[in-house]
């Protein structure tokens, strides 16, 4: 198993046990709650995030050999869906971040309850740190 195959099952985990998406929903906020904010210097535009209906700033490089993700968005719902991609992605080999197979969004149901906009933003943000992910492995 990778790491970050590793990474998404201890999400799908957490989710698991909550059977109503408005506690799923919860969760997903307390994720980006949890989440270390992004300095409002690195909120610039040349890393907003297109296709996205909430603003969300995205930093995804390589420091030292080790892919790096940090982001932020003025939603509260969006900043945890980013929180979960952070999870997965941070801290990788640049190699294996650009290899990630992305499972636990659909593992945990977000497909079915994420409105299409938040869905397409969801997408976004992975390609974007995929992109950022090829570009430095």
């Amino acid at each position: 198993m990778t790491e970050s195959d590793r990474r998404q099952r201890e999400i799908a985990d957490e989710f698991a046990f909550l059977d109503d998406w408005m506690l799923r929903f919860q969760q997903l906020i307390e994720h980006g709650q949890a989440m270390e904010p992004l300095p409002e210097a690195d909120r610039t535009d040349d890393r907003l995030v297109r296709g996205c209906q909430s603003r969300v700033w995205l930093d995804a490089h390589a420091e030292a050999g080790t892919f790096r993700v940090r982001a932020e968005s003025e939603s509260q719902l969006v900043r945890g869906l980013a929180s979960l991609l952070v999870r997965v992605y941070d801290g990788l080999p640049a190699a294996e971040a650009a290899a990630v197979d992305l499972w636990v969004p659909a593992e945990i149901g977000l497909a079915e309850h994420l409105s299409p906009n938040r869905a397409n933003g969801l997408d976004a943000m992975r390609r974007a740190i995929e992109a950022a992910a090829w570009a430095e492995g």
